[in-house]
């Protein structure tokens, strides 16, 4: 690929070779190597590395307080809402810049306002997750990294459909092609968080089907067959009232990520059920610096820990559940917790009196007693569930459910 006109502070995706190449005013070719800053004619401070898109809903976006936030690295720059570059700093998006009218419309306005507005100075919510990602990437390769921050709180799957890429600026899925048409057309991967406003029996059922649709156009689109995709399963929900309702539909839409993610190779996920909040649904600042660095092993191959097996043992009354992809064991801060057994209307079995960890096994220890037929095995059931295992490199197992046992 070769660029032909630059911006300052752009990031260029290099090529297979760790380069990349630019045509100059005067036809010249130049070839720049991973690294920079580079000065090209007026353009200064440019970098050659990868390109992630952050996509998604506002957990992508970016609420969390804007408290302690991650600082920013003269090695990592960010395409911003306003479609110029600079050093990424949070919050990374301001989608009140963007001259993609789709971000309009979805707050009610029929157009793109004539005039970028002011940023407010007061701003107490918008940290995220891509900028930890980002400086974590750079530190273990020494690549600069460039971010597309693309989502948009409170989308689905429905508005993020590949089929309205034709509606261009007046889709999701068809500002996100042009704004990495605008760096060059080429990215290194996706990074995507969706999936809160999709937990609802329909759309629950079609997420297998609408993830496939939208991970195999957006690799044709962008003629990259072999796209990394790598997302996260939603967390958690607090609600005012009891709602066994949400309960039934988060933990549907946990299962269904859960599963999506060895479907298409180059994907994978990680997950957020043990993380804090900074309000009702946002992940927290801090907890999005931990996810961050989650993606971020992602990208290095390193997966989430996931179920090998599940053995209920009648006789020692426990239930055994064996981790693969576990690296350093299996911990919790205090007693372990998010396990339950339930019956087939989620009604809570009381027959766990106390949960082991050992290496990559965790143990269920039982009341002698029988399990009723139908028993099924929950981490992270509801919308709201009190989760903390994770693996020693702080990678949280899944939610998950249901498991049948009897």
């Amino acid at each position: 690929m070769i660029y032909t006109t630059l911006q300052s502070y752009q990031v260029l995706q290099r090529d297979s070779d760790n380069q990349a190449r630019v045509k100059q005013a005067d036809g010249q070719i130049v070839e720049l190597p991973v690294g920079g800053p580079y000065t090209v004619g007026d353009a200064h401070d440019i970098l050659v590395g990868e390109i992630w898109v952050l996509a998604g809903q506002s957990n992508m976006e970016g609420i969390g307080d804007l408290i302690d936030v991650e600082s920013p690295s003269p090695f990592v720059h960010s395409f911003q809402s306003r479609e110029e570059w600079a050093i990424a700093e949070e919050p990374l998006h301001w989608l009140g810049e963007s001259p993609r009218i789709v971000h309009h419309q979805l707050w009610g306005f029929d157009k793109v306002p004539d005039e970028i507005p002011p940023r407010d100075p007061q701003k107490t919510k918008g940290a995220g997750l891509g900028l930890t990602f980002a400086k974590e990437r750079y530190i273990r390769t020494g690549v600069p990294i460039g971010l597309i921050p693309s989502a948009h709180g409170g989308t689905s799957m429905e508005q993020w459909d590949p089929a309205k890429r034709d509606e261009g600026d007046a889709s999701l899925y068809g500002a996100l092609l042009k704004r990495v048409e605008k760096v060059g057309g080429k990215i290194a991967g996706v990074l995507w968080y969706q999936g809160e406003s999709d937990a609802y029996p329909e759309a629950t059922e079609r997420y297998h089907q609408r993830m496939h649709t939208l991970v195999t156009a957006l690799r044709a689109d962008l003629q990259a067959p072999d796209l990394p995709f790598y997302y996260v399963q939603i967390g958690r929900f607090i609600r005012s009232i009891a709602d066994p309702d949400a309960d039934v539909c988060w933990s549907g839409m946990r299962e269904a990520q859960r599963t999506w993610q060895d479907i298409l190779p180059h994907t994978a996920m990680v997950a957020t059920i043990d993380l804090e909040l900074d309000d009702l649904i946002h992940i927290s600042t801090q907890g999005l610096k931990r996810l961050g660095r989650r993606l971020a092993d992602c990208v290095d191959g390193l997966r989430s820990p996931d179920i090998s097996s599940v053995v209920l043992e009648r006789e020692q009354a426990r239930i055994r559940i064996t981790y693969r992809y576990v690296r350093g064991g299996l911990h919790a801060s205090g007693h372990p917790g998010g396990f339950s057994l339930r019956d087939q209307q989620g009604v809570a079995i009381p027959a766990i009196y106390k949960t082991t960890l050992e290496g990559n096994v965790v143990t269920l220890h039982l009341k002698e007693e029988p399990l009723p037929e139908g028993a099924a095995l929950w981490y992270g059931w509801g919308a709201d569930p009190y989760c903390n295992i994770t693996d020693g490199a702080d990678m949280a197992i899944p939610a998950f459910g249901p498991w049948l046992l009897a």
